[in-house]
């Protein structure tokens, strides 16, 4: 039988004590490592697609805008404007959708013991966004480079779109994966009511250019303050006045707690499905 061990600070350790010691972290490491293997494969092309996506629909509309309209509601460039209203949506669409899968993706990890729901969820949410925090740099970074675009910079509102883009995508994304798991065809009807969101979040044009009563209605909608405060942070002639952080707030933490303590009741129901 193995004798206890001395630290260094002369404490007793158990074996097996050191083997145990952050086991969450390891079994998060690991989720999100076999995730990239999957998603992005051994080679640089599925990145490649991760940034061509949001890209390519960035330059194709603000290659239409351009016809449409002699110059953009902010600066010069049609494809800023676009870009600086499409990641932090993009953001959000992205965690919501991928945190929502956590379960169904790691279905078969889970039914081992050292692997819980919680450690599923925030792999995938790690992950998930330090690729949105990479293509959003490198695709803002490029069209301001590419088209010779001069910024003021406010960098705390940039850091902080993205942060809140991300936390609101955990928060419905934590909900949707309880929903996603107990109603067969929730993602579906998902798919349905993200539809329409792009255009009522703001990343199309600004929510000032439209009449004040359809004002007062997309004011509700917490997207639409994460593009403003986005904006804010390339064009320093623009300060929102509709933008409550707070608001942002409330509408990630319902879902999340919401979310978390449906699947505390249910996961195991929902695993074993």
């Amino acid at each position: 039988m193995s004798s206890p061990t001395l630290s260094p600070s002369g404490e007793m350790i158990r074996p097996g004590a050191l083997s145990r010691s952050h086991p969450t972290a390891r079994t998060i490491s690991a989720l999100v490592l076999r995730e990239m293997t999957t998603r992005f494969g051994r080679t640089p092309g599925g990145f490649l697609w991760a940034l061509l996506q949001p890209l390519a629909t960035i330059i194709i509309l603000g290659m239409a805008f351009s016809l449409l309209a002699r110059s953009p509601a902010l600066g010069t460039s049609f494809i800023l404007f676009k870009a600086t209203g499409m990641m932090p949506f993009q953001t959000f669409r992205s965690n919501a959708t991928m945190v929502g899968g956590s379960i169904s993706y790691s279905r078969s990890l889970l039914l081992y013991p050292g692997v819980t729901w919680v450690d599923a969820l925030l792999a995938r949410f790690i992950l998930n966004t330090l690729v949105m925090i990479v293509v959003t740099a490198l695709i803002l970074v490029g069209v301001v480079l590419v088209q010779g675009v001069t910024l003021i910079m406010d960098w705390n509102a940039v850091i902080l779109s993205m942060a809140l883009s991300a936390f609101l995508g955990l928060g419905v994304g934590t909900l949707n994966c309880f929903l996603t798991e107990r109603i067969e065809i929730w993602s579906r009807i998902w798919q349905i009511l993200n539809a329409p969101l792009m255009i009522l979040s703001g990343v199309l044009m600004l929510p000032e250019s439209l009449p004040t009563d359809i004002q007062t209605w997309l004011y509700y909608n917490p997207l639409i303050h994460l593009t403003g405060l986005m904006r804010q942070g390339f064009y320093a002639t623009y300060q929102p006045q509709y933008v409550s952080i707070p608001y942002v707030l409330l509408w990630s933490m319902i879902p999340f707690l919401l979310g978390l303590i449906l699947l505390r009741r249910y996961h195991r129901e929902l695993i074993n499905r």
